[in-house]
């Protein structure tokens, strides 16, 4: 499946538990949500996926995690903030570089309107 047919789905089902659920909930509800329609979608998932700091020659258990993991291609990041700020921004580039992923999805939850939420990111 190519990241543009993945990155649909993603984006249809995220709107799908928004609908369902409205803004106002933690991360973690809205997490466990997305990743039981993504999976219901037979995609791969991996949720709270470890992402270890690699300096030079070591490698750091730092207990970086990556919100989901989706066919190994596309991260998605879930917030429930105010307002994605650029750290939000900061992480998801950060994760897409340690993780050699080159598509990530920033979703904010927190919002009348998830469009208005969202950010796609391509390195």
């Amino acid at each position: 499946m190519k990241v543009n047919q993945i990155t649909e789905i993603i984006i249809g089902c995220a709107i799908e538990v928004h609908k369902q659920l409205g803004p106002g909930l933690l991360e973690s509800a809205y997490e466990e949500c997305l990743f039981y329609e993504l999976k219901n979608h037979g995609l791969d998932v991996k949720k709270q996926h470890a992402l270890p700091l690699v300096y030079k020659e070591i490698k750091l258990d730092a207990g970086y995690r990556i919100d989901l993991l989706i066919e190994n291609k596309v991260i998605v990041e879930i917030k429930s903030v105010d307002a994605i700020v650029g750290i939000h921004k900061a992480q998801l580039m950060t994760y897409m570089k340690l993780a050699k992923i080159k598509v990530g999805l920033l979703m904010n939850f927190n919002v009348i309107r998830l469009k208005d939420g969202m950010v796609r990111w391509i390195i």
